[in-house]
């Protein structure tokens, strides 16, 4: 019998795996604006590496792929030559042993056909397109493009005001997004390099927990225009164009349904996430601007429209995706069934909470809107919560934090179980969901796909449920204006204009459809700067804030400082703000992480296109 040897510890798979974290690390941080030939060949030449070199397509094809490739990307290619590659890299796939081949070389055929552009770009102009060149990836990342770096540093130096005036020069929301925001800026944040990104989300908290917004004075007017307009709807989007516009001279008038301003943000996000008078610390910050006049309880029909349209010089409709979509279930209309949406919305004034008492709640859904619903009926005296979703919790479309949170307070997650019927009893009240098991399937449009599983049904007891399966907007009154709406979500031209009008433009999620705040702030912001321009002006306004000199970067590794919530035990009962702050010490040093790529590196570049040839 052969004897077998134990292979040491510090063999070259064991180093090797050390490196490949540290290589996953750098294709983490992959930052925007590289060319998309490059990336392909990057990923081709490791695809090549790892081949065993047993097949000969693997062994063979790749590396002339991986030439082929480079001379486009040198641009020393003619336009044959994508053929020449489409044709190598479709007897690769087709022929290779194992996925090493198959999968390098089906990337390369997907490549040539979603950087169409690029590609001949290389091969015609032999210049990338004028979109490639590297940029600060956390302002890059942002919808509404803040100067990250720059605030993260006057909040290092404790100078709160600037930090919160250096946010407010392109997102007059700062503490909103201190505490919901998605961050997108972190996602490919250049300190991943080293240890994790920058806790970005986490220092504008401490900034704003430090000094109000509020507290901060807002930029003078620039001089009165004499131009008006009128701004539907009073949510991050609106209130994010009427500041912009209001500073910059013109008269705003914004047309509020309900009786207080802030839209999905208060009537769609619960207390505990976002206590309302955080909110109104940058209500009460944008109206300081002044020359912004709130029509609330102001429902906007299509004859209202037209006056509006008629009278006013420029109109941005910013109504937000606050309807609630339902399910064709049997049973949907019974008593106890309500729209997640309805059921947020009405906590939303602050003035009624739902009595669950003793009661078995069950969510149906996976987003932020559902977890925003278990964690709220948890806090309403639930006896059960459960989330009902036909995917994996690895599927859900929340965030990880609060799913984990969530369950950290009791919801019980029952995941692929697809809701079939509502079992409704004799007074007709719901009594219970049924379900039906489902089994993860095939990768459709990004995401595994369920199906029936060979499984009975599920029947889960229930005296109230929620729906949260998406949003919708009420677009009847403006369709009957004359605006038009693919489905349910406005048509509008790259520049937020509406089809069909000149002076009336759309933006936030009845035009995206349901997203975040942040990127309905974006919104707002551009749509703030291209009614200016439709007006005829071109204004710059100053927020009364720079950002610090540069100092050396430190690269030391470091554990990065998470925001962390109350004990569950002790937040579960109540809807006071759940997140605690960093302290100082935290904060300082987290922001001390941040590399000032704004000033290394791509930063201190104008940019431009690269030329290779």
């Amino acid at each position: 019998m052969a004897k077998l040897t134990v292979l040491p510890t510090t063999d070259a798979n064991t180093k090797n795996a050390a490196f490949m974290e540290r290589y996953a690390r750098r294709v983490g941080a992959t930052p925007p604006g590289m060319c998309p030939v490059a990336v392909q060949l990057s990923l081709l030449q490791s695809a090549q590496m790892q081949t065993c070199g047993k097949c000969v397509p693997c062994r063979d094809g790749l590396p002339q792929l991986a030439k082929m490739l480079e001379q486009v990307l040198y641009c020393a290619a003619d336009e044959s030559a994508l053929e020449s590659i489409r044709v190598m890299a479709t007897m690769v796939r087709d022929t290779s042993d194992c996925a090493i081949g198959w999968e390098a070389a089906n990337a390369v055929l997907e490549g040539l056909d979603t950087f169409a552009d690029e590609y001949k770009a290389h091969v015609t102009t032999h210049f990338c397109q004028e979109s490639v060149g590297q940029s600060v990836p956390c302002e890059t990342l942002c919808p509404a493009h803040v100067d990250v770096p720059g605030y993260i540093a006057l909040a290092g130096e404790g100078d709160f005001a600037g930090a919160i005036r250096l946010i407010r020069k392109d997102n007059p929301f700062p503490t909103a997004c201190a505490l919901v925001c998605e961050h997108p800026c972190e996602e490919r944040c250049r300190r991943a390099l080293i240890d994790a990104p920058v806790n970005i989300r986490g220092i504008k908290k401490y900034a704003v927990d430090s000094l109000a917004a509020d507290k901060v004075s807002v930029p003078s007017r620039l001089p009165d225009t004499g131009r008006r307009i009128a701004v539907i709807g009073g949510g991050p989007s609106g209130m994010t164009c009427a500041y912009f516009l209001a500073l910059m001279g013109h008269a705003v008038t914004v047309f509020e349904g309900r009786k207080k301003l802030g839209g999905m943000m208060r009537y769609g996000i619960p207390a505990y996430r976002f206590p309302r008078e955080r909110l109104d610390e940058d209500i009460r910050a944008i109206l300081s601007v002044g020359n912004i006049d709130v029509r609330y309880e102001t429902q906007v029909d299509a004859a209202l429209m037209g006056e509006i349209a008629a009278e006013y010089d420029a109109v941005y409709v910013a109504i937000g995706a606050q309807g609630g979509k339902s399910l064709r279930l049997e049973g949907v209309d019974a008593e106890g069934v309500s729209s997640a949406v309805d059921l947020l919305s009405r906590i939303g004034d602050g003035d009624w909470t739902p009595d669950f008492t003793g009661k078995n709640v069950v969510v149906i859904g996976g987003g932020n809107v559902a977890m925003d619903c278990c964690r709220t009926s948890v806090r309403a005296g639930a006896e059960s919560v459960t989330c009902v979703y036909r995917r994996r919790v690895e599927d859900m479309t929340a965030l990880r934090m609060e799913i984990e949170s969530a369950m950290q307070e009791g919801v019980e997650m029952l995941t692929l179980q697809s809701p079939v019927s509502i079992e409704v009893d004799e007074s007709g009240h719901c009594a219970a969901v049924i379900t039906q098991p489902q089994m993860i399937s095939a990768v459709k449009r990004g995401r595994p796909a369920p199906k029936d599983a060979d499984k009975p049904q599920q029947r889960i007891p229930a005296d109230v449920v929620l729906l949260a399966v998406g949003q919708a907007i009420e677009s009847a009154p403006f369709e009957e204006f004359g605006m038009k709406a693919d489905r349910t979500y406005f048509c509008a031209d790259e520049h937020l204009q509406a089809e069909g009008f000149q002076n009336v433009f759309v933006g936030g999620d009845c035009f995206t459809g349901p997203a975040t705040v942040i990127r309905a702030i974006g919104a707002g912001k551009v749509a703030a700067r291209n009614i200016d321009e439709y007006l005829g002006y071109h204004h710059t306004l100053d927020c009364g804030a720079k950002a610090p000199a540069a100092k050396p970067n430190d690269r030391t590794p470091y554990g990065r400082v998470e925001i962390l919530e109350r004990p569950a035990n002790e937040r579960k009962h109540d809807f006071a703000g759940v997140e605690t702050s960093m302290s100082t010490e935290e904060a300082v040093q987290e922001c001390g992480r941040c590399l000032r790529c704004d000033h290394y590196g791509c930063g201190i570049t104008e940019g431009g296109r690269i030329q290779y040839a």
